[in-house]
């Protein structure tokens, strides 16, 4: 059978490093890996990672004069940065992660950004344990954004006392001038029961709201309590609440105030948890008195397309079009999705604002908003890279935790097929639910698309929570030749792994990610395991060699129960992801890690190491500094899932790095600086590895100065093929590989390396 294109065997902290590393250093950079089309449209920010609960500011990032946006993704805690820029006599948005280093670390809950010192630069607001800190945005380098410190708590006066603001845990108050004085002010719901608002004026000296105090207003704006239901309120003279559309949800509320109606004051939008509609509630009062009164309030606002999202929505108000006007971006902000369970696909509702002046006036764009222009599969990605389609391009299947599929929350395998070249890959949408995975109740979904029998042809493992326990299933590939990948659902088995008494056995907890990469180099892939499994023994990452037996199902034995030793601040990483290629270029594997923390960890020539692993975690580039950061992956807790994968999808010898994101969409990365150390140059050149003809089609020659071992690889680190006899020359059989660039290695007796490329033609 002929070899097909195998481009990955393996799915692949938070703030700044201590230290940052210079940019001539190895490293990661932000580069969108290629096209990718739904249906006729192709996606501007397919490589965002996707969007659950995203919160949006207007910004101007990098001091050119124009809004960009800052977006705060609250499942996740991870922030985003959006450039407006020209594309030719109009503007759009360009995804821009190299500002998103710019904001402070630990941000969580909510963020929202206002310019409290009349400066005419937003300031940042956010909760801080159900109160308000305060960073204000200075002049930085080069006129970007600088954010300090301002306040730790926001607090009020009471006689002569003071007293913190205390919005809670789940509430996200509105930030806004609320009775015309030109300061900014604070309304939010009451923590304790989050029934009655609160107002807090600003009573900072002068024009201006810069020195952040406060008063309490009133304890009951609006006059008005909100009720135990969706769209249920009780206002002032009421005797019980009136229902204005449906029950029933536990407390919490996303307020937004804006003058609907023109007249001068502030009415209010309103979003309630476990409720899917944004009620209108019109003041009836003024600026300085709110009364809010049940002939204004309606749960289908707008008339024409009522606002309607998932669950407990938020609005913002921002310009998304560029035209000068407040546009109404409305999106679930729960803090996660494991009580109510569902979709957060195309969550993200728009309402352009298409008054000239005076009132806005809001039409919905069917479209949404930024995430529908991005890869998303709803929640906790998970990538995979091969030929499925048999026309030799590197394919991409992708797993996640789960979606709303016919009214029951399961995952599924998206497919996107390769339609474009070798050099240009394109990815097209062709199914969301590859092989009909969704008809039974998988959860968390983690693929990975590898040749375990050795029959040349792409089998399919996945790990899959499944009746109560985790699992890793095998489909073999029963195509022949060039043809499409054919897996029989019915053949479905699941491996059980081996080890001593009480131990060894594989991992079975919720989410496990397996990386499928040749740990020991004897030329059989071997499973590596990122695990939160306590029920046996072992930490984090465990290694099971593959022993070759003709029954896959138990041919993969424990070695190593905390491979690497790897820790996060002395602490055992949860959901871990592992991911194995030659990044650097030095013709040796290494190994890559991600975890809930959001940090990424590199350990270069893993082989070679023993014991702890040496890590590096300032690897991503970032062209505002100059300088390799630690990623920012978002840091929101347990529940966070990457999943990590790798291939060279545009055949330039340099695998890609792609990071599958907790909010359902994928991060890809390129890499920078891949200079062989002087070390290894050395040896190559002590051994003096000869191989040739190069480019070769059918047989390669390899001669060294000394008997050596042979092996072949692709650029992920998988071994093609290995010629353990000990000689100076050998004759490799290049037949069945497709063409493309691979790697020689040499290796002497004595642990001498020597690596050279191969051009198959």
């Amino acid at each position: 059978m002929t070899l097909r294109y195998i481009v990955a065997g393996c799915l692949l902290s938070l703030g700044l490093s201590a230290q940052a590393q210079p940019s001539t250093t190895f490293g990661f950079e932000y580069q969108p890996a290629a096209k990718v089309v739904h249906g006729t449209d192709t996606l501007r920010h397919a490589w965002a990672g996707g969007m659950n609960t995203p919160q949006f500011s207007n910004i101007d990032l990098n001091a050119d004069g124009q809004q960009d946006l800052f977006a705060f993704d609250r499942e996740s805690s991870r922030s985003y940065t959006f450039l407006n820029v020209a594309n030719g006599t109009d503007r759009q948005w360009q995804y821009a992660p190299q500002y998103e280093s710019l904001f402070p670390d630990g941000l969580y809950g909510w963020v929202l950004l206002r310019d409290y010192d009349c400066d005419g630069r937003p300031d940042l607001f956010t909760n801080s344990n159900g109160d308000i800190r305060v960073f204000r945005n200075v002049v930085g380098a080069g006129g970007l954004p600088s954010f300090t410190l301002a306040s730790n708590q926001l607090r009020f006066a009471i006689g002569v006392s003071d007293s913190n603001i205390a919005v809670g845990g789940y509430n996200m108050p509105a930030l806004q001038d609320v009775n015309g004085d030109g300061k900014l002010d604070i309304l939010t719901y009451d923590f304790s029961s989050s029934r009655v608002m609160e107002l807090y004026l600003n009573t900072s000296s002068g024009t201006c709201g810069g020195a952040l105090t406060f008063r309490q207003e009133t304890n009951y704006w609006g006059n008005i309590s909100s009720c135990s239901s969706c769209a249920t309120y009780q206002p002032q003279g009421e005797s019980q609440c009136v229902v204005y559309q449906r029950p029933s949800h536990t407390p919490g509320h996303n307020v937004l105030l804006l003058d609907l109606d023109g007249d001068g004051d502030q009415d209010l939008l309103d979003g309630l948890d476990n409720c899917p509609e944004l009620v209108r509630l019109m003041n009836q009062g003024n600026a300085t008195a709110a009364s809010l009164q049940g002939a204004g309030i309606s749960a289908s606002y707008p008339a024409a397309n009522p606002i309607r999202v998932n669950t407990f929505p938020a609005g913002y108000s921002v310009d998304t079009n560029f035209d000068g006007r407040a546009d109404l971006v409305v999106a679930p902000n729960m803090l996660d999705n494991r009580a109510d369970l569902v979709s957060m696909r195309n969550a993200v509702r728009l309402y352009d604002n298409t008054a000239a002046s005076g009132a806005p006036a809001f039409t919905y764009r069917a479209n949404g908003f930024l995430q529908n222009d991005m890869i998303d599969v709803s929640e906790a990605a998970a990538p995979t890279f091969g030929d499925i389609s048999g026309d030799g391009l590197p394919d991409m299947l992708i797993g996640n935790l789960a979606d709303k599929v016919n009214g029951t929350y399961r995952a599924s395998l998206t497919y996107y097929q390769n339609v474009g070249t070798r050099t240009q890959p394109i990815f097209k949408l062709i199914t969301e639910d590859y092989l009909g995975l969704s008809a039974t109740e998988y959860w968390g979904i983690k693929p990975v698309l590898v040749d375990l029998n050795r029959d040349g042809a792409l089998d399919l493992v996945f790990s899959a929570w499944y009746q109560q326990s985790g699992h890793f299933f095998l489909l073999l590939n029963t195509a022949t030749g060039s043809q499409p990948a054919a897996y029989n659902l019915a053949a479905l088995s699941t491996f059980v792994g081996r080890g001593p008494a009480g131990s060894g056995i594989l991992p079975y907890y919720r989410y496990d990610r397996p990386c499928f990469t040749d740990v020991d180099n004897d030329g059989y892939v071997d499973l590596l395991i990122g695990t939160n499994e306590i029920r046996e023994p072992g930490m984090s990452l465990r290694y099971f060699r593959n022993l070759g037996l003709s029954t896959l199902a138990n041919t993969f034995e424990l070695v190593n129960n905390d491979f690497g030793q790897i820790r996060d601040v002395g602490n055992r990483p949860v959901n871990l992801s592992p991911v194995v290629a030659d990044f650097d270029g030095d013709g040796l594997p290494d190994l890559v890690t991600s975890d809930y923390s959001g940090t990424l960890r590199f350990f270069g020539n893993y082989r070679n190491q023993s014991g702890s692993f040496v890590e590096r975690t300032d690897m991503l580039y970032n062209s505002v500094t100059g300088q390799l950061v630690a990623s920012r992956f978002g840091n929101a807790g347990q529940h966070i899932n990457t999943s990590l994968a790798a291939a060279d999808l545009n055949h330039d010898s340099k695998p890609e790095l792609f990071v599958g994101m907790e909010a359902g969409g994928i991060i890809s990365y390129t890499t920078r600086n891949r200079i062989p150390t002087t070390t290894q140059s050395e040896t190559a050149s002590a051994l003096a590895l000869s191989v040739y003809p190069n480019p070769a089609s059918t047989i390669a020659t390899i001669e060294t100065a000394m008997p050596t071992r042979l092996t072949l690889l692709d650029l992920t680190g998988r071994t093609l093929r290995h010629d353990a006899a000990t000689q100076r020359r050998h004759s490799l059989d290049l037949s069945g590989l497709a063409a493309g660039m691979y790697l020689v290695r040499a290796e002497a007796e004595n642990g001498q390396l020597a690596v050279q490329r191969l051009v198959v033609k």
